[in-house]
């Protein structure tokens, strides 16, 4: 709809990447910066106030917080490590997962309005610790060889094959998953955000700018914005799973020992 439609005062601007680009707070920090450290804030006194008097029969405090390290731990972390060794790597998936979720969920807050995995710097600096982690047990668990090899050279592949695919299993495991690990929740926090922006902007817009014949059409575009708002959260869920259990499978592929 955009600037096709005629206004009494003005032209609609649509949002785009420039939208998701804030001023300095103060100084260099910007609102990002701030919702990133927040969201740690907010993580940790959460689950540290809902735990700090743990009864047999809990609270809902407590019933939530134990929801979801027990989702973490034995839904993502135990089903694709495995069993014998998925311990040690509870408290990162559990953390991945609580960060990026409160993260995502800023997204549909009144007053704050904005996913900070939408900037692409930080899904960036997630994804670099999961990297460092994967290949750290990777290579601690068979030897440098015997990772590259675990990597590379998938059994049962007639031996001439691994000419063309050992390339691209090192390309896939080393470059292309990590990096779409990160691109998968920006894209999905950036490309929701922007439609929101979209109908909510062009509804104010309608009602307030354009002719008398079209402020009509604001209602649908709010009816839209809302209704796109529960989609949104929904995705929100869904990408801070999906993130961590990605590491988690990763981290089980990488100590396996077969492809």
């Amino acid at each position: 709809m955009g600037a096709l439609v005629l206004a009494e005062g003005g032209t609609f601007v649509p949002p785009g990447a420039d939208s998701f680009v804030l001023p300095p707070i103060f100084g260099g920090v910007t609102k990002p910066m701030v919702l990133v450290v927040l969201s740690a804030v907010i993580v940790g006194a959460y689950f540290v106030i809902a735990t700090r008097n743990l009864k047999l029969v809990p609270g809902k405090g407590q019933f939530v917080a134990e929801s979801i390290y027990d989702f973490s731990r034995n839904s993502i972390a135990r089903q694709q490590i495995g069993a014998k060794d998925f311990r040690p790597f509870v408290p990162l998936i559990f953390a991945l997962f609580t960060f990026i979720l409160v993260n995502n969920i800023y997204g549909i807050i009144p007053l704050i309005q904005f996913p900070t995995m939408s900037r692409i710097g930080f899904p960036i600096a997630l994804f670099l610790v999961a990297y460092l982690v994967i290949h750290t047990v990777g290579f601690k668990r068979h030897g440098f060889l015997g990772y590259l090899k675990h990597v590379m050279f998938p059994p049962g592949v007639p031996k001439p094959i691994y000419i063309l695919l050992s390339p691209i299993e090192f390309f896939q495991k080393f470059i292309a998953q990590p990096v779409a690990l990160a691109i998968r929740v920006f894209a999905a926090m950036f490309a929701g955000h922007l439609i929101l922006l979209v109908f909510t902007i062009g509804g104010q817009f309608l009602l307030m700018e354009a002719s008398a014949a079209l402020k009509p059409v604001s209602v649908v575009a709010f009816a839209f914005a809302i209704a796109l708002t529960f989609v949104e959260a929904l995705i929100q869920v869904l990408q801070a799973y999906i993130f961590a259990l990605l590491v988690a499978n990763f981290i089980g592929a990488a100590m396996a020992q077969e492809h």
